[in-house]
């Protein structure tokens, strides 16, 4: 049987409020660096200097600058004993501050001759150029790019502390689609994901396939609506608590969240727009507080257009940028074509009726 939408909508504040109650970040893992890119950085430790001295930058003649004042080709200044050679990468020998190319410095006859003066620094990497003594990978909070782990790598570290809470997709069978688009989109926000398929749409399979999912966060994705076929809220009211079905949230209201024991829980339907602004809206803001990741990056810009809102629905709108400006390309109804080209998002407040244009405007980017 399944669960009627209540007559009114829950807000979509009140909703996350009762998902993040009491909800903590997860405990931090060590993992390789090659399962650490898109995590979310926890403490880590300080870095040592790199390169751990001076180093040459190039192949040449390590030398000192203040010795070779006045040189050139038309005047050479002859050395008093010959110079050292060094390759990229080796440690400058002592009292040598600069690297001559090779032509720069004629070692043929029985003096060595300099045709050029230098500055102190010329052709060497100084001690903690590329990576500064104290640095760290990254901040806690931070999701670890491909930079971060470059500088992993370069300071030898093997392995990083991050928090990567356990996400557990449900996948009501006729949501295939949006469930690959969504466990992407997890994968891309830190989270180690499980997917599995309940045998059929009724609630007992959807129960079953809940008895595997030890997890953080428990996603199911389609058949949360009222049709006879969509039973998802009944396997959970069966199996844990649900903490409202129906939210203010257009697209999405046929949402529902709740939890199996401690574990949170959110519905999403199965149509790849409504799963979108749901997942975006409320099921994100769960597994950021999770991973322990900071906030999210907004960028400040004009409103291009009036953005026109219902009272009593959080409505959920997609922005491209157009000439340093905001411009919607879809509020409340979200093609794929919308979907695939939005550059952000934000949500109007359900007690607002939109925005003016012209207005500067907070909006959350969906490319990091």
């Amino acid at each position: 049987m399944t669960q009627r939408l209540p007559a009114s909508l829950t807000p979509l504040e009140t909703v996350l409020t009762a998902l993040l109650r009491a909800l903590e970040p997860v405990q931090p893992i060590e993992v390789p660096l090659s399962d650490a890119l898109c995590c979310i950085a926890a403490e880590m430790q300080p870095l040592p200097a790199h390169p751990p001295h001076d180093v040459a930058a190039t192949d040449g003649w390590a030398l000192r600058a203040n010795d070779l004042v006045g040189a050139s080709s038309y005047s050479p200044l002859p050395l008093a004993a010959p110079p050292a050679w060094v390759e990229a990468g080796d440690a400058m020998p002592c009292a040598c501050d600069c690297v001559l190319d090779a032509e720069l410095v004629e070692v043929g006859g029985p003096i060595a001759q300099v045709l050029a003066e230098a500055i102190p620094g010329q052709g060497v990497r100084r001690k903690g150029q590329d990576i500064a003594e104290g640095s760290l990978v990254a901040e806690a909070g931070q999701r670890l790019l491909p930079r971060d782990l470059l500088i992993a790598r370069t300071a030898g570290i093997e392995r990083l502390k991050v928090r990567r809470p356990r996400l557990h997709i449900v996948n009501i069978p006729g949501a295939t689609a949006t469930a690959n688009l969504l466990a992407e989109s997890a994968r891309s926000a830190g989270a180690e994901v499980i997917s599995r398929e309940a045998g059929a749409r009724d609630a007992a399979s959807i129960v079953a396939a809940f008895e595997d999912a030890a997890c953080d966060l428990l996603i199911t994705i389609g058949g949360s609506g009222v049709g006879r076929t969509d039973a998802a809220v009944s396997a959970l009211a069966a199996r844990g608590e649900v903490i409202t079905h129906g939210i203010a949230l257009q697209p999405g209201r046929t949402a529902a969240v709740g939890r199996l024991g401690k574990t949170p829980v959110v519905a999403l339907p199965g149509a790849p727009d409504q799963a979108f602004a749901a997942w975006w809206a409320l099921a994100l803001p769960v597994l950021d507080r999770l991973t322990g990741r900071r906030p999210r990056r907004t960028l400040s810009l004009p409103l291009s257009r009036k953005i026109a809102s219902l009272v009593g629905i959080a409505e959920f709108v997609l922005l491209e940028r157009q000439r340093d400006a905001w411009m919607p390309i879809a509020v409340g109804e979200l093609s794929l074509d919308a979907i695939a080209r939005a550059e952000a998002f934000l949500v109007v407040p359900g007690g607002s009726e939109g925005f003016a244009a012209g207005r500067p405007i907070d909006a959350y980017m969906l490319r990091e």
